[in-house]
């Protein structure tokens, strides 16, 4: 008696690739479906400021304190971010949209409005209304097909106390969110 593989519970498109994986076409719309936190990365290294919007931000290590996201060779602000011996990570919460399409815009000066933006003293360039920033040294580079995941040591960083009432901003399938308390699903 012959047995068949189980069906999938929803409408979906299974492709064994094996031999070359998914297409960017497939792999980006796969990924459309994991919402994920915004931050805007903040770099100088000698030749002026530069921002870019991330959605790959993530967490590595709490003990060294190291996180990682992902520079597009495609990014204005890759030569930048990827020489920088040091950057700030801005974290978003919905009230700092504006920031995110700022960091996403291409051919626009991201630092003309100076009320937006500021210098630690350690020279970094940040955003002031972030909701949240740290800043790191770069401990790594790896260069991944169009992309390089850099890691990042923290050593600073900037935490309000009202943090836990922030709304976090969110990306999920092309459209921008807000994660408030009406999201919560209690177990």
């Amino acid at each position: 008696m012959a047995t068949s593989a189980p069906q999938p519970a929803h409408d979906h498109t299974i492709r064994d690739t094996e031999t070359g994986g998914l297409s960017a076409d497939e792999f980006k719309a796969a990924f459309r479906q994991h919402p994920s936190g915004i931050a805007v990365i903040t770099a100088d290294a000698g030749s002026g400021p530069v921002a870019m919007t991330a959605s790959s931000v993530f967490s590595v290590s709490a003990d060294p304190p190291v996180l990682v996201f992902s520079v597009s060779a495609m990014s204005s602000a890759a030569p930048t971010i990827l020489t920088a011996d040091t950057l700030v990570v801005n974290m978003l919460s919905a009230d700092n949209l504006d920031l995110a399409l700022l960091g996403a815009k291409s051919g626009v000066d991201r630092f003309a409005d100076t009320t937006l933006w500021d210098r630690l003293d350690t020279g970094e360039p940040y955003f002031v209304n972030a909701s949240v920033w740290i800043r790191g040294r770069v401990v790594d580079r790896m260069l991944i097909g169009d992309s390089t995941v850099v890691a990042v040591h923290a050593l600073n960083s900037s935490v309000p106390n009202d943090v836990a009432t922030a709304q976090p901003l969110v990306y999920h399938n092309r459209t921008w969110y807000r994660l408030g308390p009406e999201s919560r699903i209690t177990t």
